[in-house]
């Protein structure tokens, strides 16, 4: 072996970027998916803590993490993998998209915009 091809083979290897899935392995999950699975199950005191750990254990911002676990949890692997935490992940999604919508602050989560009777003004106006 001459040095060149020595110099390839002591080479460092590039790490795998966490984007790209592994080939599935058994129960269809990749081993990236399962990793995620995982990490759901641990809890969080602190939401700053648990976006540290998404970009320390995955290289991901916080944003596309919740993108990849959303289309995990509508994954029938997964669902067959973990029922349990899917099923749980899946109805604090439906609970978390349910009570949101834009006029949600302003008429207390009754999903539609303010109407003149809606509005309450803090002191009554004098009629005359």
């Amino acid at each position: 072996m001459d040095d060149a091809q020595q110099q390839e083979s002591t080479a460092p290897q590039a790490a795998q970027p966490a984007e790209a899935s592994p080939p599935a392995g058994a129960g269809g999950l990749s081993d990236r998916d399962a990793r995620v699975l995982r990490f759901e199950r641990r809890t969080w005191r602190y939401p700053a803590a648990k976006d540290e750990a998404i970009r320390t254990e995955f290289g991901l911002s916080p944003a596309r993490y919740y993108q990849l676990l959303n289309a995990l949890i509508e994954s029938p692997a997964a669902l067959a993998a973990e029922p349990v935490l899917v099923g749980r992940l899946s109805r604090l999604r439906a609970a978390r998209r349910q009570g949101w919508s834009p006029a949600a602050s302003v008429t207390a989560g009754s999903g539609r915009a303010p109407s003149g009777a809606d509005v309450v003004e803090p002191y009554p106006t004098d009629p005359t």
